[in-house]
């Protein structure tokens, strides 16, 4: 293993054996051993399920790392593999420094012990002395913040209170690895925000992340690299933009693959092939997206106050109508700064009365149009990638959608700050003005 390595994982597969009913686990386990005693070879009563397959990752020290993938795509065998919960069917498994991992939260707590004993308990199962829990006893009580149940017994908790007493267990013992499993998903909102920070300031100390969720935003948030599994396999692998783009592409055909059987069954016509960096069944498709001042000229430097415009000109193969032309902002490090489309606007709008209510026209086959967004470029100096889409949407609040055609990185554009005239930090100025009160 490289010693600039945190985790190093060569080959891993791991098999299950499923049975239909328990007696035949009960045959597999005697006929087998009876026939080699006469030297036969029966047959197996198992199924094999693998559900990993030839899986391969490095994570680097103090580097934060991530996974996606469906359910069943064997995100949580990796991790119990790699926190040593499970043995490898092949392939081997090698971590460096101290490792603390959110599974399945309060699964090694005692229920019969309090809060306090169970500190105890996992602290020495993380390989800490009596004296090391002790120093770090305080931090601990203190971020599960759950008060007088501290010495209560943990099986009279709520779940809410074991995954603070979990949270506050691994994050405080100051782990070289932590491993999270969607363990944050499950507290308030406030908990969330103290896990965040708790993780970013492990970070910041050097320690490596390996992180799975299913919300997209936050892998891109928290992660450098990542690794997209698919049945157990390894499906992408690399910077975390990439494989998450791998990632809703594969969505995006799983959803398309379920359409083209209901074109199929209907009779309609198959949808057609998408470029690369974009995805969808092209019913209507984005021809162009440019960033344009007021005069309509594509521009790739903006000054922040400046007036910017947003085209995203759109041709339908098909009839169509319902639709939602939008797009999404992101920063250089990848952070989501704004979307919005068509139907943002036509929410509030009065479907009888107002003729500029977008998602009620109807486009026929072949005829292209443009939708153009202008407003004030309040955002702080960056670069920023823009990404496009055109939707069908069944309702007219964002509530159910199939999504025509995806671009990422369709457009890209620069804004820089006058230093002497219109200075703010942050992500962008919220366009709040001071008043002094008499």
């Amino acid at each position: 293993m490289s010693c600039e390595n945190a985790i190093t994982v060569s080959a891993v597969s791991k098999k299950f054996e499923l049975y239909d009913n328990p007696s035949d686990q009960l045959k597999q386990f005697v006929f087998p051993r009876v026939g080699r005693f006469f030297g036969r070879h029966g047959r197996n009563y198992f199924r094999e399920f693998w559900a990993l397959s030839e899986v391969s990752l490095e994570v680097r020290k103090g580097e934060s790392f991530g996974i996606v993938g469906r359910n069943g795509s064997g995100k949580s065998t990796l991790l119990q593999i790699i926190a040593g919960t499970l043995t490898p069917s092949s392939g081997s498994v090698e971590t460096n420094g101290r490792l603390a991992a959110l599974l399945e939260l309060g699964s090694g707590f005692d229920p019969e012990f309090s809060g306090r004993e169970n500190i105890y308990l996992n602290g020495a199962l993380l390989g800490l002395q009596k004296s090391e829990i002790d120093e770090r006893f305080d931090a601990i009580a203190g971020f599960a913040d759950i008060g007088q149940h501290l010495d209560q017994p943990v099986k009279s908790y709520s779940s809410g209170m074991v995954v603070r007493l979990a949270v506050a267990v691994q994050t405080q013992v100051e782990p070289d690895i932590l491993i999270v499993d969607e363990a944050l998903a499950v507290g308030d909102a406030l908990f969330q925000k103290r896990c965040f920070r708790r993780i970013e300031q492990l970070l910041d100390d050097g320690c490596s992340l390996l992180f799975v969720s299913h919300d997209q935003e936050t892998v891109r948030t928290l992660t450098s690299r990542s690794i997209f599994l698919e049945n157990g396999r390894v499906a992408s692998y690399g910077r975390t933009s990439d494989v998450l783009f791998s990632y809703r592409e594969y969505l995006q055909k799983v959803e398309e693959s379920e359409f083209r059987e209901l074109q199929r069954i209907n009779n309609v016509a198959s949808v057609k092939q998408t470029p690369a960096k974009s995805y969808g069944n092209l019913d209507v498709e984005i021809i162009s997206v440019r960033v344009t001042d007021s005069a309509g000229v594509e521009q790739s430097t903006f000054y922040a106050g400046d007036d910017l415009h947003i085209r995203i000109e759109c041709v339908a193969h098909v009839a169509a109508k319902n639709l939602n032309v939008a797009f999404r902002i992101r920063n250089k490090e990848g952070v989501k700064v704004t979307t919005w489309g068509t139907l943002n606007e036509d929410m509030p709008r009065n479907l009888e009365h107002d003729p500029d209510v977008f998602w009620l026209r109807e486009f026929g086959s072949g005829e292209s149009f443009t939708v153009c967004f202008s407003g004030p470029c309040s955002l702080s100096a960056n670069l920023y990638e823009v990404q496009a889409v055109v939707a069908l949407e069944y309702d007219r609040y964002y509530g159910n959608q199939r999504i025509l055609h995806w671009i990422d990185e369709a457009a890209h554009f620069s804004v820089v700050l006058r230093n002497r005239e219109y200075v703010f930090d942050g992500v962008c100025d919220m366009g709040l003005r001071s008043y002094v009160v008499e």
